[in-house]
């Protein structure tokens, strides 16, 4: 079986959420299960791309409105990734050096399905499965039934996962221009309220489509940033399917990145160590419980009650708790980190970016991770921490109540029911409870964490399971 992912992102190629995280790895462990995966992306001027030996496998063109746009399909030439990876380059529109943020965005995206399609086409390449994630592959499966131009893979079963219905992909219509021609009788399936959607395209045309939790899927029938109706009318294609970890990457006893490795045997030892070197780095006293946050400074991550909680819970239990928060995103919550890491530096550890090594360097120091998401379709930190001995503080929502189960209720982590800064407060006093249980307790719970198996093979298998049944 051969299945082609078509995605914005693929980590370590080019990162910005968990979408990137998820391409980089379920092909990956769908090729480890004798499944032939191909991943095929836009080009970035990543330094992944510099580094590495590329294969020009096919050039051509393709019209968008009256512009002419000559492409390139490049393969990296060792399958570093553990798969076939594929870039689509175009010239001054798919060559940029970020992902998104871009005017011409929309024309980038489209530009890259457009020229993905007709290569396979030019190639005669008919793959069992094409598999489409997110609005920016949102099209496939409607260009490959009703544009002519594609007929040669008119037939092939499509499936599209939605990692998060917030962002659809949103065009004019006048942007059907820059379109490649397709049977007009049939442009109610791109449409939504008045607008070429891709997201809601992606759900009408595709064969089966999941979400990336049986929890986000719930709730994708009743909030889904105007789709709800959708997904539900569509729910009988529908699957949730929880996101994994490359437990190949996320391994406390092998991980380059970490100073001091350690298993489920000695994780006490092994994290008071990696505690100790992160707290003498930042300022902090390693004695204390670390709470941790790691991710972008958004609304939906309800990264904006990180200030007044943080700053509260350091005054009310001042010398108890020390905070650490890895992130970027929204400047006024920046600032506002900024300054509470000047009038509390010995209790908050402060890195504004993103940092790979870090990251994995903070789960594995850490005795807590706070994840205040109003939105989760699935969460992965909540999972790389408890791969790492790190308890999860998370709100009850999409994938992270899939995940997480409360330590009350004989689990492992911390839930609280709204993402409100008194209720993540309430949730952090619950912190220091767990703490001063004895450490065989402790222990126990991080061995228990450890001991989950959250790894890309089980979902690997569903997804497969979902192919299969297609195909048939």
């Amino acid at each position: 079986m051969h299945v082609i992912h078509f995605a914005a992102e693929c980590y370590p190629v080019a990162k910005v959420g968990g979408l990137a995280d998820v391409l980089g790895a379920l092909p990956k462990y769908q090729h480890m299960a004798g499944v032939r995966a191909s991943v095929v992306i836009p080009y970035y001027d990543k330094p992944f791309v510099q580094q590495h030996e590329w294969l020009s496998v096919h050039t051509g063109s393709i019209q968008q409105g009256s512009i002419t746009y000559p492409y390139t399909v490049l393969k990296e030439q060792a399958d570093t990734l553990g798969f076939e990876f594929y870039l689509i380059h175009i010239e001054k529109l798919l060559d940029r050096p970020e992902v998104y943020g871009y005017a011409d965005e929309s024309e980038q995206f489209l530009a890259y399905q457009h020229a993905a399609l007709d290569w396979l086409c030019a190639r005669q390449i008919r793959p069992d499965i094409v598999h489409c994630h997110d609005h920016h592959a949102g099209l496939i499966p409607f260009y490959i039934e009703y544009a002519a131009q594609f007929s040669f893979l008119k037939g092939v079963p499509t499936v599209g996962t939605v990692h998060n219905a917030q962002y659809q992909g949103w065009m004019h219509w006048h942007m059907a221009a820059w379109m490649p021609s397709f049977d007009t009788w049939r442009w109610g399936l791109l449409d939504w309220d008045g607008m070429i959607n891709p997201l809601a395209a992606l759900i009408k045309c595709c064969w089966a489509y999941t979400a990336v939790s049986e929890g986000y899927l719930a709730e994708l029938y009743v909030q889904a940033n105007g789709l709800e109706s959708l997904f539900s009318a569509e729910r009988a294609k529908s699957y949730g399917i929880v996101n994994g970890i490359d437990t190949l990457v996320w391994n406390t006893a092998t991980d380059p990145m970490l100073t001091y490795h350690f298993q489920a045997s000695s994780v006490t030892k092994g994290k008071l160590a990696n505690k100790k070197e992160l707290s003498a780095a930042y300022g902090l006293n390693s004695q204390l419980p670390l709470l941790v946050f790691i991710g972008r400074f958004a609304l939906e991550k309800g990264a904006d009650l990180l200030p007044q909680t943080i700053q509260r819970v350091l005054t009310q239990y001042a010398g108890q708790i020390n905070f650490f928060v890895l992130g970027s995103g929204d400047p006024g919550i920046e600032k506002s980190l900024q300054m509470l890491s000047k009038d509390f530096s010995q209790h908050l550890g402060l890195f504004l970016g993103y940092n790979e090594k870090l990251a994995h360097q903070i789960y594995a120091a850490a005795d807590y991770l706070l994840m205040p998401s109003r939105v989760e379709p699935c969460g992965l930190n909540q999972l790389y921490a408890m791969r790492y001995g790190t308890i999860p503080v998370v709100h009850a929502t999409g994938g992270l109540k899939d995940t997480v189960k409360d330590v009350d209720e004989g689990g492992y982590g911390l839930l609280f029911q709204e993402a409100s800064v008194d209720v993540l407060i309430e949730a952090i006093e619950r912190i220091f409870v767990i703490h001063q249980k004895t450490a065989a307790f402790k222990t126990a719970l991080r061995k228990k964490m450890m001991a989950l198996d959250f790894s890309w093979e089980k979902s690997a298998e569903k997804y497969n399971a979902v192919y299969k049944k297609l195909i048939d």
